[in-house]
């Protein structure tokens, strides 16, 4: 049976690549041409619309960059809603606020279609390797159904609880991600200033206290890692107008549950003004590049 994929970015066109490799018949829908017709040659069928996929499937995957992107997919015009299927099983993988996704299981529900939050970490190398982690929100036995989807497209998938509950992991982990990128960024500055090598820099971190999956894996120094965007201009990877997002929901979350977050905060202050210098489209580990041209402002 066909899945239905509706958004192919830097993370959605790796996850239906890797549906295709396992043999799922994938129907797909993206705002740019240019996605669409790429995935056609790896064996999509293309929609014209949102509505266009969910005319046709019973399963469908969303990954989108915002809320309202996600609200318009659904509810608008051409969106899913106006032809979904009854019984359909909806996963959006997008990162967005946890009531938007509480909304839109409350209108899936009313459709008699189930639908689930499950946000992704990892990357976009882990989404290339279907690798990636999944948290997933919605009832145990869509969670049992959505699964089968989501091992085809990563290695771990989580159930955290009900709807919106993957959504607050997600912004938990993207909050302590965003700190950590600050932090290694902050420290490789400083030591390669201190006339320290930064790929031995990098290397006595990752076997010392301050390791961490920004020092290890994504590491922001270009030269010292290959395959990961420092090492390509901050091209690709996760841009820091979305973590600048991630940390506003997380900001907003914070409000809401009146929690403590003053290094999550000041970590959205630096990825807003990032964003204002121009790096928006950049990789998030460009916060190297923002540090080391601090003395030159």
């Amino acid at each position: 049976l066909p899945i239905g994929f509706i958004g192919l970015g830097n993370m959605g066109g790796h996850m239906a690549r890797n549906l295709l490799k396992k043999g799922y018949p994938v129907i797909a829908f993206d705002v740019s041409k240019d996605s669409l017709s790429c995935l056609q040659e790896e064996g999509a069928t293309v929609a014209d619309s949102p509505a266009g996929v969910a005319s046709s499937v019973t399963r469908l995957v969303s990954m989108l960059p915002a809320s309202q992107q996600v609200q318009e997919v659904y509810a608008g015009k051409q969106g899913i809603f106006s032809t979904v299927q009854a019984g359909t099983l909806l996963i959006d993988c997008s990162t967005i606020d946890p009531s938007v996704s509480q909304q839109i299981a409350t209108q899936a529900e009313q459709h008699g279609a189930m639908f689930l939050d499950a946000p992704v970490s990892g990357g976009v190398n882990a989404a290339r390797d279907a690798g990636l982690t999944f948290m997933v929100g919605g009832s145990e036995s869509s969670f049992n159904q959505a699964k089968v989807i989501l091992d085809s497209m990563g290695k771990n998938v989580v159930h955290c609880g009900v709807v919106g509950t993957g959504q607050a992991a997600k912004i938990c982990n993207n909050m302590l991600l965003a700190i950590s990128m600050i932090g290694t960024s902050e420290t490789m500055n400083l030591g390669i200033r201190l006339g320290l090598d930064p790929k031995l820099l990098a290397r006595v971190l990752n076997m010392s206290s301050g390791r961490c999956w920004s020092s290890e894996v994504y590491n922001p120094v270009p030269g010292v890692l290959d395959g990961v965007p420092a090492s390509n201009g901050y091209k690709g990877g996760f841009g820091t107008a979305l973590m600048s997002k991630d940390l506003g929901l997380a900001q907003n979350a914070a409000i809401a549950t009146k929690s403590a977050t003053p290094l999550g905060s000041l970590a959205h202050h630096i990825y807003r003004l990032m964003c204002q210098h121009g790096l928006g489209s950049k990789d998030f580990s460009s916060a190297f590049q923002f540090l080391q041209e601090q003395d030159k402002h």
